[in-house]
């Protein structure tokens, strides 16, 4: 148990709103005489904005119809195949250890021998038999026959439930499913937010907003981030040989979620509502107790239900990946964000598919920072092992052209197969060897896109340390499939021995930070985004927040989040300490831009710069975000050709203050072009610029691009944004936190590579892609509804213009 008096400094914080209303099981939705016999009364508004909101995610009433329709016939298939292959098939004559003898007048006594797939089947009969036979079959056979029941009944249940969202897409939000597809997100939330006006879907408020809506999809959600951010959960451990292991997963998650928001035991009373005893504090040891055995119970059922879920779990990952394993066995090297580094570097109140958009951008980077390093002992290994490998291959192969019998000696495909897969192994640690060492550009290149970073990062890019801990947030694929295959066996003993360990922190930590808002509920008190109660000095916050140690979120979580928040949606009014906030950021952002470079001069330094006006330029966005990545290093590399007058070593905050200052909304400037709901009048307000504009260079990139629709630019536009918003606030952070560190971060930084192969490195490390994900080969798909869309994963596309190879 934790002691109190390591979280005495803990206070409840304040209700954000006036007192939540005594009973939300109340709320109506109310909707036109004529819609009224299609749905009323709908009493839960967490689950009916969930459901739209994965309405539109998963493409409507069709796609997720035949999506539950097939998960259920693939476990029954996995059943039935699984059990025909124990009990049905003669494997002494399959494997030819048995003598099978085809006799009859018109059989040819050359193939009285062969061996076919149904002489390797046995009879109806005998299979039948055999499978009365043994308890455990039917037993299991048993439980699997409940399960598949009981989601049959939840496919049904969930067919009336999208029916009826299908309908109110069709006739209150004037969307047709057919043209589903072509709205954005913001675009059905916008007219959410109408319909509350109208209709009062909501009748403990007048007006929703777009952080209520938000509110209600993530509720749990932005729980489960701010205790990561918190380190409440135990999902480091520290393991003998190994040090500090993360561990996550699937079945873990769901157990966490179960005991602490819906199970029967939970610490909400409902969807929307915290316990009432929790949030009082003399209680607190009670409580803690109580929590306590309801861990310890859900271990022991973990514990007894782990050979069952065990065998599923092999069952899948066979099914799954064995054809992919020998078609590409390369596919195990890939990467793949982990589910802590999704957890991790997640905004609040981030919704999934944001959360996707921004986690591929950031993908390639990432994976050329993970490939830098190499170990040159394994490489020479690696290319001994692939030599001897592929010349027993070669020879193999050219018998099999020669002859086709030696297909038939006894383990001669096992062997081509093996040797493939050993080559394509060792294949991945030999390094290319076009590779450039540049480990600090493309730190930064990844900053850009996932937002969070450790302050011991900086200026230790080139250490293992450094890449075994972003290796904890992007693991390789094989790593994701084994601890899937753990996850049975070592869930029980974190329940049991760690997360028992912190009833008392959980307890204070539900009391401590949550709040009632007015037609909401209890929400995470991190997920107000509130500067004043949650803000760090560091990160732009100092005086303006009253936060001690405890309350304030960690990595700058509370002012990214509420930076990303607000560009995403331009519309939405911050409360008064958060326009605040913004304000001083805007003038902070003024001040280092008039000492900065020029945008035109940035991007003249961006690669590719020089055909940004062509039409197969990279995008607007993309320049912009390269040129700010380019210029604090070809500053430190004194090219020829430069003003060499002297540039502070922290450039990059002033490049991006620069950016920031000439990005405005002259690219949507234009009343003609697009929806007057997806392309608001300001990027960060709706009714004035947060920055001043350099038309010239702007409006330049809009006129390039004005093939491209208006709401695919906006979230490009808004995405870059953020990404520069994400760089400088990091630098300044970290110039308020270590100034001797921060003045010197550039001087590190190896330049042999830039004075010899300049285009190369520009095109490789400081190109910025934005990479969009592609489905995963097979995985294991979340319980939750809000995490079973397509998984980030090592196929990634991107676009054309500034990539590379570093």
């Amino acid at each position: 148990m934790a002691n109190f008096e390591a979280y005495q400094e803990y206070q409840r914080i304040e209700d954000f709103e006036e007192d939540s209303p005594p009973g939300e099981e109340d709320l109506l939705v109310h909707v036109p005489e004529g819609l009224k016999d299609s749905w009323h009364h709908i009493k839960n508004l967490d689950n009916f904005f969930t459901r739209i909101y994965h309405f539109h995610q998963k493409n409507g009433f069709a796609c997720m119809m035949v999506s539950e329709f097939f998960e259920l016939v693939q476990f029954l298939f996995v059943v039935t195949f699984t059990t025909f292959l124990v009990n049905c098939v003669d494997y002494d004559v399959l494997f030819a250890n048995r003598a099978v003898n085809h006799t009859g007048p018109s059989q040819n006594p050359l193939d009285r021998n062969k061996v076919t797939l149904p002489d390797a089947i046995l009879p109806t009969e005998q299979c039948t038999q055999s499978i009365e036979e043994n308890s455990w079959i039917i037993f299991l056979l048993f439980m699997a026959a409940i399960f598949w029941v009981y989601r049959l009944v939840k496919v049904f249940c969930n067919f009336l439930s999208y029916w009826e969202i299908r309908q109110f897409y069709i006739k209150a939000l004037k969307i047709k499913m057919d043209e589903l597809c072509n709205f954005t997100w913001q675009e059905v939330q916008d007219r959410l937010i109408s319909l509350q006006r109208e209709q009062q879907m909501c009748i403990h408020k007048k007006e929703l907003t777009e952080l209520d809506i938000y509110h209600r999809i993530l509720r749990f959600k932005n729980y489960m981030v701010a205790m990561i951010n918190k380190s409440l959960l135990p999902v480091q451990l520290q393991l003998p040989l190994l040090g500090n292991v993360v561990f996550l997963t699937q079945g873990l998650k769901y157990n966490f979620e179960l005991i602490l928001f819906w199970g029967p035991c939970s610490l909400f009373q409902n969807k929307w509502n915290l316990h009432p005893k929790y949030k009082r504090s003399g209680n607190r040891l009670e409580l803690a107790q109580q929590l306590s055995r309801v861990i310890l119970l859900m271990g022991l059922a973990n514990l007894l239900l782990c050979p069952f879920i065990l065998v599923w779990q092999v069952l899948y990952a066979f099914f799954s990946y064995t054809e992919i394993i020998r078609r590409e066995p390369g596919s195990l090297g890939a990467r793949r964000w982990s589910l802590y580094g999704r957890l991790y570097l997640r905004h609040f109140n981030e919704l999934n598919h944001e959360l996707h958009e921004r986690l591929g951008r950031g993908y390639k980077p990432t994976s050329k920072y993970m490939n830098s390093f190499t170990s040159p002992l394994l490489a020479v290994l690696a290319k001994n092992i692939a030599f001897f490998s592929g010349s027993v291959l070669a020879v193999l192969i050219a018998l099999t052209v020669y002859d086709e019998d030696v297909l038939t000696v006894q383990h001669i495909l096992t062997a081509i197969t093996v040797l493939g897969i050993v080559i394509t192994v060792t294949r991945s640690f030999i390094p290319d060897e076009h590779m450039v060492w540049c480990p600090e550009q493309l730190l930064q290149c990844m900053l850009a896109h996932i937002h969070y970073m450790p302050d011991h990062w900086r200026g230790n890019a080139n250490k293992s340390e450094t890449r075994d801990e972003v290796a904890q947030l992007f693991q390789y694929k094989a790593v994701f499939i084994l601890e899937e295959l753990l996850s049975p066996i070592v869930t029980p003993f974190i329940l049991i021995f760690l997360l028992r360990n912190k009833s008392l922190e959980i307890i204070d930590f539900f009391r401590n930070f949550t709040v009632e808002v007015v037609g909401v509920g209890d929400i995470c008190s991190f997920a107000q985004m509130d500067i004043r109660r949650h803000g760090n000095p560091t990160w732009m916050s100092e005086g303006q927040t009253e936060a001690s140690v405890y309350q304030q979120a960690e990595n700058g979580k509370t002012e990214l989040s509420l930076m990303h928040f607000t560009i995403k949606n331009p519309h939405w009014q911050p409360p008064q300490e958060s326009s605040v906030f913004i304000s001083h950021l805007k003038e902070k952002v003024h001040h280092d831009a008039q000492g900065g470079p020029s945008t035109q001069l940035l991007l003249s330094e961006a690669p590719l710069c020089t055909s940004l006006h062509s039409n197969e330029s990279a995008s607007g966005p993309d320049s912009l975000l390269a040129s700010v990545l380019a210029h604090p290093v070809l500053t430190a590399s004194g090219l020829q050709g430069r003003d060499h007058r002297f540039v502070p070593p922290s450039s990059a905050a002033s490049a991006a203050a620069s950016v920031l200052a000439s990005l405005s909304n002259s690219q949507f400037a234009h009343p003609g072009r697009g929806h007057p709901h997806s392309i608001p009048p300001s990027s960060i307000h709706p009714e004035s610029t947060m920055y001043r504009s350099d038309r010239t260079v702007i409006d330049s990139m809009t006129n390039s691009l004005s093939h491209i629709r208006s709401n695919a630019l906006h979230s490009e536009f808004a995405s870059a944004e953020m990404s520069l918003h994400a760089i400088y606030l990091h630098e300044l952070h970290q110039h308020s936190s270590h100034p001797q560190r921060s003045m010197g971060q550039w001087q590190n930084v190896p330049m042999r590579e830039l004075h010899t192969n300049t285009g190369l490195q520009a095109h490789g490390c400081l190109g910025s892609n934005i990479s969009m994900p592609t489905p995963v080969l097979g995985h294991w798909q979340e319980e939750e509804e809000e995490e079973d869309e397509q998984e980030i994963n090592s196929s990634s596309t991107s676009k054309q213009g500034t990539g590379g190879s570093c």
